[in-house]
Parts: structure tokens; C-alpha cells; sequence
């Protein structure tokens, strides 16, 4: 315990220095943007800064992304409450309650206890994180190369189960992901692989490329799209603070929720999505009037915003304590530590300590200042909303433009940017979820490095490299996961993914 003290103080050492509080708070300003302008996401705006952070130093620049990505389960509430359009698509449930409050008369008193609720489970999500983070690690430093290959497997295995849509179609995307990971120089040998002659291939795919265009553009031509779908926001937003009555009924889902978002969110896949979803049925479930879900029960908007910003926090436990990103936006987050020379994993904690607790304190210093900020710039916000999307789509396309050639100075990778761009629009046209090939892409070469490494060391006998038990159990439990998952009665049950032009 006193050394977790030891760590939590450096941590808001580095954190609380001037410069990390300005990036800090201007990623939760941006997170909480992008969260309440719906069909952005925190991913497609991760991607388009990822290139601009490159000036900054690698706690700075991690500190603000992080911000984006909570800063998005805020705002996206607030789309969610005021113009039944979830910002963010964990906050798909709050709409069922949350805009049901507004048309109410109680917009505010939502968008209170969203505010509140998402910063109990803010703060415990931290917790988590920091009391995980030094046993898992421990952990993880014992772990041989078979060991994290077959972690990896189960790893994808788990974010294809766990995706929207056709199984088929999940594994399909994760397959090309792990193919394009392996498109470029060997690296043991430099002979150059799925390259088809080009030198552009044989430099491998740009991550921040590859991010920014299936995700940023992909995002903007289908809210171009969807522009006309716009519902209008609701006009009065009424008192902020809660009474001791609405405390009352939320306490208990706030607590639940914060626990159930605490333990989903550290799943591969959509454990963050999943959680808020979990925590709805359950305060429906344990409800002395159920029916009272769906118009209006407040408990239904305290819970799943609790859960879906616990989920939150911990997604980032296995990136930081093992380097095994549980989502696509923590790939990214991955990808942006790998850019910044720290490698995401169990080693990290030694080599780069002020980086990895410096993240870690700056999630519960971000979730007090939106906090701050979100109740009193609610007026902002809705203004914000009425600002037609034609607008600001233009602002959008020109930082992505400039953040990508400021990198390579090199227009072939602006046009590379528009190539994958189309590619995500056409994807989400075919009901194809790009999130498994971003995984993919970037777990790929870990993947291949792992399984190279493990097979030298058993001087290419497979069955010595299978021979563990622990790499034989992980094996066996992703191939459990998946056989369950086809199964007739589970794959019914699979959310299928909304076409664009639904």
C-alpha cells in the first residue's frame, strides 16, 4: 500500500506540472466536443490529432489523448439527454431515459447526474487502474514469448466475440489487419513482403494513416450522409443539480454501474459499450418498477453513464500492464506510445515510470475538470449542437490534411489518408466494422514477433512451443470462445451492425 502511495505521488507530480494541466484540459475540452457533436467519436478524433502531438513530449501527449477518449463518454451523454443522438456509442442507453427526462422538463437534472455519476465511476475506474496496474505487471514480466502470443490470440479472439455485427464479417476485417501488418520489410531479414513492387508498401502501413483515414474521413462522409436524420435539440435544459430524492434513487446505480463498467471495461472488444448496456438491464432488472424504464427513471441514466466512464478507466489496464490494447481506440493509444518511443506493456512501469503513472493520475485529475467544465458550459453546448455539420466538416478535413504532411512532409500520404478514407465509407456501406482491423493491424506484428521469438528458443519444434500449460489453456480458451460463439443460439443473439443509409 505505501508503495502504491509512492507511485500515485510521482504520478501527480508529473501531472500537475503547467504544462500537462493545459493538455490535460484542453484534451477533456475536446473529448467533451467531439462527444457531444454526435457521429465524431473519440477514435476518429484521436487519429486525426495523433500527428500533432508529435511536438510534445510522450506523458504530455498520451495525457491528452487519454482526455479525448474519457472527455467523449462525457459529451456524449449530453447529445444523448438533449437530441436523443448518442455522441459516443456507449451512450446509446441514456437515450432511452435520458432524453425522456428532457422532453420532461428534466434535461438538466440528467445531464447533472450524468455528470456526477461519471465521476464517482471515473474515480474508482482509477483506482482500479493504479491497484492492478503493479501485480499485473508482475504478472506479465514472468510471461514468455509463447505466453503473449497465446495472450494476443485470445486477445482477438475476444474483440472479434465481442463485436457488433456478423462473426463472419468481424474475423474477416481482423484477418486483413493482421495481413496488412505483415505488408513491408521482414524484420529479421529486410526482404521486402506484400509489397508488389512499391516502395510505398515496403515502409509498412502508417498506423496514424491507416487511423486516421478509416475512421476521421470514413466518419465525416457518413455524417455528411446522415445530416438530414437530425432531430432537434430539446429547448430547455431546467435546474443542473439533482435534489436529495434524485440522489437518492441514484446512489445505488451509481455504485453498481461503477463496478460492472470497472470490470467489462478491461475485456477486448466493446467491454466499455458492453458495460453501459450490462448496468441498464440490471438497474431494469432489480427495479421495483420496471416499468417506470423508458420514461424517464433517472436511475436508467446514472447507471449506464457510471459504467460505460468505470469502463473507461480500465480499458486501459492491459494496454499499460501487458501491452494487449483492449479496444480499437486503445490500439491507437498504443500506437501513439510506440510513435513517442515508450512501448506499452509490462516493462513500461520500469523503464518509463513518470510517463505511466503520470497517465494514470491525469485520468482522475481530467474526470474533476470535466466535471467542472461540462455543468457550467452546457449553454456552449447546445449552441454548439445547432452549428450545421456542412460547417464544420471543412474545419475537420483541413487539420487532418495538415496534421498528416506535417509528419512525412510527403503528399502521397495525404492521398493515402483519402484512399482508406473511401475505404471506411465503402466498409460501413458493405455493414464491414473497421475496428477489428485497426486491432489487427497493430497486434499483428507483435503477434508474428512473439511467434518468431518463441520458436526460435524452441528451435522450431511447435509441440516444445505449445507445451506450457499456460499457453496451451489460453489456446484452448480462445478456441472455447469462438466454437460458443457460433453457436446457433448465441450468434441470434449478435447486435448486427446499422447500415449507413439506414
Amino acid at each position: 500500500m505505501e508503495q502504491l502511495f509512492d507511485h500515485l505521488a510521482l504520478g501527480f507530480s508529473i501531472s500537475f506540472s503547467f504544462q500537462n494541466l493545459l493538455l490535460c484540459l484542453l484534451g477533456c475540452l475536446v473529448g467533451t466536443l467531439i462527444g457531444v457533436l454526435p457521429g465524431i467519436g473519440p477514435l476518429a478524433t484521436i487519429a486525426i490529432l495523433l500527428p500533432l502531438t508529435y511536438s510534445v513530449d510522450p506523458v504530455g501527449a498520451l495525457i491528452m489523448l487519454a482526455g479525448i477518449y474519457y472527455g467523449a463518454q462525457y459529451g456524449g451523454s449530453t447529445a444523448a439527454i438533449l437530441v436523443n443522438m448518442p455522441g459516443e456509442a456507449s451512450s446509446v442507453v441514456t437515450t432511452l431515459d435520458g432524453h425522456a427526462m428532457a422532453k420532461d422538463g428534466r434535461a438538466g437534472k440528467a445531464l447533472g447526474i450524468a455528470a456526477i455519476g461519471s465521476f464517482i465511476a471515473g474515480t474508482f475506474g482509477v483506482l482500479v487502474v493504479a491497484a492492478l496496474a503493479t501485480p499485473l505487471a508482475a504478472i506479465a514480466l514472468s510471461f514468455t514469448a509463447a505466453h503473449f502470443f497465446a495472450l494476443m490470440v485470445l486477445g482477438l479472439t475476444l474483440a472479434v466475440v465481442l463485436a457488433g455485427g456478423s462473426l463472419l464479417k468481424a474475423g474477416c476485417m481482423l484477418v486483413i489487419g493482421v495481413t496488412m501488418a505483415l505488408v513491408g520489410a521482414d524484420p529479421l531479414t529486410a526482404e521486402p513482403r506484400l509489397t508488389f513492387g512499391l516502395q510505398t508498401l515496403y515502409d509498412r502501413f502508417d498506423l496514424g494513416i491507416v487511423a486516421m483515414g478509416l475512421f476521421g474521413i470514413a466518419e465525416i462522409l457518413r455524417n455528411l450522409e446522415l445530416q438530414h436524420k437530425r432531430p432537434a435539440i430539446t429547448p430547455v435544459v431546467g435546474k443542473l443539480l439533482p435534489d436529495r430524492k434524485d440522489f437518492r434513487q441514484s446512489a445505488g446505480a451509481i455504485g453498481r454501474g461503477s463496478v460492472l463498467g470497472a470490470i467489462l471495461g478491461i475485456l477486448p472488444g466493446n467491454g466499455v459499450i458492453l458495460s453501459s448496456f450490462a448496468s441498464y438491464a440490471l438497474e431494469k432488472r432489480i427495479a421495483k418498477d420496471p416499468s417506470r424504464f423508458g420514461k424517464g427513471a433517472i436511475e436508467g441514466v446514472a447507471g449506464p453513464e457510471a459504467a460505460n466512464n468505470a469502463g473507461a478507466q480500465t480499458a486501459f489496464v492491459p494496454l499499460l500492464t501487458m501491452g494487449l490494447p483492449a479496444t480499437a481506440t486503445m490500439a491507437l493509444m498504443a500506437g501513439a506510445m510506440t510513435l513517442h518511443g515508450v512501448l506499452p506493456g509490462p516493462q513500461m512501469m520500469d523503464q518509463h515510470p513518470d510517463t505511466f503513472w503520470g497517465v494514470v493520475t491525469s485520468m482522475w485529475l481530467g474526470n474533476a475538470m470535466l466535471v467542472i467544465i461540462n455543468l457550467p458550459l452546457i449553454g456552449i453546448w447546445v449552441r454548439l449542437l445547432r452549428v450545421p455539420y456542412r460547417l464544420l466538416f471543412p474545419a475537420i478535413v483541413f487539420v487532418c490534411c495538415v496534421g498528416i504532411f506535417s509528419v512525412g512532409l510527403q503528399p502521397a500520404h495525404v492521398i493515402q489518408v483519402a484512399i482508406f478514407g473511401l475505404a471506411g465509407y465503402l466498409l460501413s456501406k458493405l455493414r464491414l466494422e473497421a475496428a477489428p482491423l485497426l486491432l489487427g493491424l497493430v497486434l499483428g506484428s507483435l503477434l508474428e514477433n512473439n511467434l518468431r521469438r518463441g520458436l526460435v528458443l524452441a528451435r522450431g519444434d511447435v509441440i516444445a512451443f505449445l507445451s506450457d500449460p499456460l499457453t496451451l489453456s489460453l489456446l484452448a480458451l480462445s478456441i472455447v470462445i469462438i466454437v460458443t460463439a457460433i453457436l446457433p443460439a448465441v450468434a441470434q443473439r449478435r447486435v448486427e451492425i446499422p447500415a449507413v443509409d439506414d
